[in-house]
């Protein structure tokens, strides 16, 4: 689904989501709220110019609109793979991006990630699944690694990580398992403005990926770790 239809469906014509290169910023009305929506489009890199504007876009709106809720429309090839980047230090821009969506839900603004196309790599932790619940569409595409690329960085051997990615969702790409594990809340069919109305008002600041992961059995020791070093 392009962006245009996703915000038709989400909002009708209550919306005034602009697209300045790739990135995707404004504002829409679901019922008698005003929401702030940001993201990316055709399969965005995220570059040093993309973070800083989808990191203005959340600082404008918690420095001029207190307690507005934000909406996160993701569609990204991750980040972008240039030198020039990498020299700028990427990884600090997007920590950036980061670190003004943690400021913006200990700020009271309910913050709710949509994966509506492509969601890869590092540019995905920072552009949606940092927000307080990550949804999807049932067609869009979820993998931090592809297998032959992570068997190169892990040493084992592509056949050994294609078995197991037909037991264990950590090992497998796709949106499905990313459900399995807790990352995704759930896949959002039919009514897409009621299901992020009922988002919106489900939303709460209490992390509960690994917990729905370990449910789902997908994701089964995360939280039970995560209880015993805070115990500790």
């Amino acid at each position: 689904m392009n962006w245009q239809d996703l915000a038709t469906a989400l909002f009708g014509e209550q919306h005034h989501i602009i697209r300045n290169g790739d990135v995707l910023s404004g504002t829409a009305q679901l019922q008698d709220q005003t929401i702030a929506v940001v993201g990316t489009t055709d399969h965005a890199s995220i570059g040093v110019e993309i973070a800083l504007a989808q990191a203005a876009v959340v600082l404008d709106t918690i420095q001029n609109y207190p307690g507005r809720p934000i909406l996160l429309l993701v569609d990204t090839q991750g980040q972008r793979l240039r030198h020039r980047d990498e020299l700028l230090g990427i990884n600090r821009y997007m920590a950036h991006m980061g670190c003004c969506v943690e400021l913006a839900r200990r700020s009271g603004h309910k913050v709710v990630g949509l994966v509506y196309d492509q969601a890869l790599s590092g540019g995905f932790i920072t552009s949606g699944l940092i927000a307080d619940a990550c949804y999807a569409l049932p067609e869009a595409e979820i993998r931090v690694m592809r297998l032959p690329a992570m068997a190169r960085v892990t040493k084992i051997s592509e056949d050994v990580l294609e078995a197991l990615s037909v037991s264990n969702p950590v090992f497998a790409p796709g949106v499905k398992n990313y459900v399995a594990m807790g990352g995704i809340r759930s896949l959002w069919e039919g009514d897409l403005r009621a299901a992020l109305t009922t988002a919106l008002a489900d939303t709460t600041i209490t992390d509960e990926r690994a917990k729905d992961g370990a449910l789902r059995g997908g994701r089964t020791m995360s939280a039970n770790v995560t209880a015993r070093v805070v115990a500790a």
